[in-house]
């Protein structure tokens, strides 16, 4: 495999912001570009919150934002955030007091809205209490909920109305010297919120989250969320993201990592190339292409594996894999190791040996790092 050819129409050349800290995790800079997500369970229900941190956390979040919308919320956040495995983001709406809770219970970040946190005193009180307590800030800007003053400014939601509500509250931080902050600027408009996200970019050093807000349910929000965020990534813009579905948190975090990896932006997991099957294919692939996504999901180390149904494109795509499987024939096909042909192998017996195969490079790569 061509793995350390250079390769310059591949490249992304990320935007220079500042590198802040959200508990262990950092952001911006040259630190890989984190995943986010956030729970759906009641907060109070500590037990069912933190399984499902864990789940994301498996599934590869980097960080994870719970919501606090009361004070007992508050009081089971201290639970939540001591057994969380990842950097827990508290997320606050409309009473400043939550978010000092937030930050006395430990949490890591403070997701705060500017269009219903409150006055800039409420805003400086929470201001303190992230200072005392090490806790990073995002200004949450969302199209839906901008100050009363912008909409009447500007009659409706817009790209300048939610960059000037943004750049409103990054005043206020650094006026207070609180420099430990990232910001969003969301909407479920995907033209919207490029447009905001660009011209945000340009007024601001400041780490990014990415997000198309309430994107919608798996697929239609899937699809939302790539174009929106694949569109800004590839040009630079982002430092953060989550991708906002009407599903599994853990599906959200799946979405986000295969997003950043068709990019070349991350690294993780078993990455197969297969192609959609035709009349040509020499066996079933989808089926195939199924069962090896469910046996190999457990990889966090990046392999990449192709599938391909027959020979026009399988001895090519090969060459960009660690492994390949290229139909052959009605019941053989050919194994590719590194780019080249290395043995044929019979369609029943494709999907095991794959996993071996996979398995084996797994343990070869860990020796490899306890070695180095």
């Amino acid at each position: 495999m061509l793995e350390n050819t250079i390769r310059p129409w591949r490249n992304v050349s990320r935007r220079q912001s500042r590198k802040i800290s959200v508990g262990q995790v950092p952001i911006g800079g040259d630190a890989p570009i984190a995943v986010q997500t956030m729970t759906n369970t009641l907060t109070t229900d500590v037990s069912q919150t933190v399984q499902q941190i864990q789940d994301c956390a498996e599934a590869g979040a980097d960080i994870v934002r719970v919501s606090v919308p009361d004070k007992n919320s508050s009081k089971a956040l201290k639970t939540i955030v001591k057994e969380s495995p990842v950097p827990i983001v508290a997320d606050i709406h409309f009473h400043y007091r939550r978010a000092i809770e937030a930050a006395e219970a430990g949490a890591a970040c403070l997701r705060i809205n500017p269009g219903n946190i409150g006055s800039h005193d409420r805003v400086r009180e929470v201001i303190s209490a992230a200072i005392d307590h090490n806790c990073a800030i995002r200004i949450g800007v969302n199209a839906g909920s901008l100050e009363r003053h912008l909409l009447e400014s500007y009659r409706e939601p817009c790209p300048d109305a939610m960059v000037e509500s943004g750049l409103n509250h990054i005043r206020i931080l650094e006026d207070h010297g609180f420099m430990n902050y990232k910001i969003s600027c969301k909407a479920s408009d995907i033209f919207m919120a490029v447009a905001a996200y660009r011209k945000l970019a340009k007024e601001t050093d400041a780490p990014i989250h990415l997000g198309i807000t309430e994107a919608g349910s798996y697929l239609p929000g899937t699809v939302k969320s790539a174009m929106g965020l694949g569109t800004l990534l590839w040009e630079g813009i982002g430092d953060t993201i989550r991708v906002s579905l009407s599903a599994n948190p853990v599906e959200e975090v799946k979405v986000g990592f295969e997003i950043l990896k068709s990019l070349g932006l991350r690294r993780r997991g078993v990455n197969i190339i297969a192609c959609p099957s035709c009349a040509r294919q020499g066996f079933d692939v989808i089926a195939t292409v199924s069962e090896l996504e469910e046996r190999l999901a457990h990889i966090r180390e990046p392999i990449s594996v192709s599938i391909i149904g027959c020979v026009v494109n399988g001895p090519g795509e090969a060459l960009l894999t660690e492994f390949g499987f290229t139909g052959g024939g009605k019941d053989a096909g050919m194994i590719y190791v590194s780019g080249a042909a290395s043995h044929k192998l019979s369609n029943d017996q494709l999907i095991d040996h794959v996993v071996e195969l996979v398995e084996k490079k797994v343990v070869e790569l860990k020796e490899a790092e306890a070695h180095a």
